[in-house]
């Protein structure tokens, strides 16, 4: 008699949360822009610059938690992580997979409510092009008031220009690095990092 393993492989996990991704965004095709969960590539760029030294760190729009599985593994400590992530399902994966993580069913325009303090980076899910400018200042804005001196709001792209609209990034006095493009994601993806200029 053939008994199953009780431990998912970790290729068994990624085609279940590809699933449950799939899943939301045919019901909610407005909320849910990517078409495909971010790769772990993508989200070991994302991730480039934290460290335990970083400070606490925020998300928002963490979905089925593969850039806050590279935010851990940068050594940012679960209790120091708070994830913003309004879809029901998408949150509950996250307290399950994630314990010790504050996961907050909170709007990215209420960043300032994260319960942290000392942040040192926002780390950005969200389709930030597609939202519009207003409310896409009130986030970005947010995220510069949370943060300490020299923190950085990081935001990948699949287009070719920068993820912040312009008007946006005058208003605040945002300076940028880009890296590489990121070719083992779908599609191809660009991580831009922002900090306000001193």
């Amino acid at each position: 008699m053939k008994i199953a393993s009780p431990l998912r492989r970790p290729h068994d996990r990624a085609k279940s949360h590809f699933g449950l991704f799939l899943g939301q965004m045919l019901q909610r095709p407005g909320r849910i822009a990517a078409v495909s969960p971010s790769s772990a590539a993508l989200a070991r760029r994302m991730t480039m610059g934290l460290s335990p030294e970083t400070g606490a760190v925020v998300e928002l729009g963490s979905g089925t938690g593969k850039i806050t599985e590279a935010i851990l593994a940068r050594g940012v400590p679960p209790e120091r992580l708070a994830l913003f992530e309004t879809n029901r399902v998408f949150a509950k994966l996250l307290q399950r997979r994630f314990p010790g993580v504050q996961v907050l069913r909170l709007d990215a325009v209420e960043i300032e409510q994260a319960p942290l303090e000392d942040v040192g980076a926002v780390v950005s899910g969200l389709p930030l092009l597609s939202i519009p400018t207003p409310v896409q200042r009130r986030i970005v804005e947010g995220a510069f008031r949370l943060m300490r001196p020299g923190g950085g709001f990081v935001q990948f792209t699949y287009g070719w220009r920068p993820p912040v609209d312009r008007p946006v990034r005058e208003a605040l006095g945002l300076d940028w690095e880009v890296s590489p493009w990121v070719w083992a994601n779908v599609p191809p993806a660009r991580v831009y990092t922002f900090r306000r200029l001193a």
